[in-house]
């Protein structure tokens, strides 16, 4: 797939990672990312919240006060955007970084990726 037909294809449809199969790419293929080098504090966390919502599961079937559900749903929200934040932070010095260094369309691309994330992130 050309940098064209990548830049012109919406961001999710199915089978359109311009980076799938390129070596060393920061696309959503596999590879080193940015999170790769906390990837096991990254698990840890996402369980943590994990048993959060399992938590919100048990406290609505044993019909516990609506508040209290309510102030743990607030909490798992806020840990949830928590890891989204530092996964953005990685990415930001890890990919878009090394797009930089390329410049460019490089650059340009994951200026525009990020961003896009970012608003994605703000409309949660």
């Amino acid at each position: 797939m050309t940098t064209t037909q990548a830049r012109t294809e919406p961001d999710d449809a199915p089978g359109t990672d311009p980076h799938a199969g390129t070596p060393g790419a920061h696309g959503s293929g596999h590879g080193p990312h940015g999170y790769s080098a906390q990837k096991d504090a990254h698990l840890k966390r996402l369980r943590r919240i994990e048993g959060q919502i399992r938590g919100l599961q048990r406290m609505v079937d044993e019909d516990v006060y609506c508040i209290d559900v309510l102030t743990q749903v607030s909490a798992s929200t806020k840990a949830l955007q928590s890891f989204a934040l530092s996964l953005l932070e990685e990415h930001l010095r890890h990919c878009v970084a090394a797009a930089a260094e390329q410049g460019g369309v490089e650059l340009d691309a994951k200026v525009a990726e990020a961003s896009a994330a970012i608003g994605r992130l703000l409309r949660s």
